[in-house]
């Protein structure tokens, strides 16, 4: 598959699929006799997996780490495990975080509700108070 058309099934721009490849963010992809890249199924798993991994937010640096331990093989199973653990530790933590902010939003959005329809006045709640 070329470029054009990754970019397109993944929603992913040919600048980016191109910056994980430079950076190992997914193993070289192979090419055609004039150069250009031709993405196979083991390709597109890769780039899945990363696309997966970013959008959750997981490290560049830690998935760069990674695809290179992958590359050596078997013997880096406990480490490649070690960096999944990780991260999705830092993950939890992080659904955590957004949890509580997402339980305050919706405590001050209420709480204009309740303005609005007048049930408490703005003077009892301050317009930007902490709650």
């Amino acid at each position: 598959m070329l470029i054009a058309e990754v970019s397109k099934t993944y929603d992913i721009s040919a600048d980016t699929l191109r910056y994980y490849e430079r950076v190992g963010l997914i193993p070289t992809v192979n090419r055609r006799a004039n150069g250009i890249r031709d993405y196979d199924e083991s390709d597109l798993s890769w780039v899945e997996f990363i696309k997966c991994m970013r959008a959750a937010g997981i490290q560049v640096e830690a998935l760069i780490e990674y695809v290179a331990l992958y590359q050596q093989g078997d013997e880096t199973n406990e480490a490649r495990k070690e960096i999944l653990v990780e991260q999705r530790a830092q993950l939890v933590k992080r659904m955590e975080d957004m949890t509580a902010t997402l339980k305050r939003l919706d405590y001050k959005i209420d709480n204009y509700d309740r303005i609005m329809r007048g049930d408490i006045g703005e003077s009892k709640c301050g317009a930007e108070s902490s709650d």
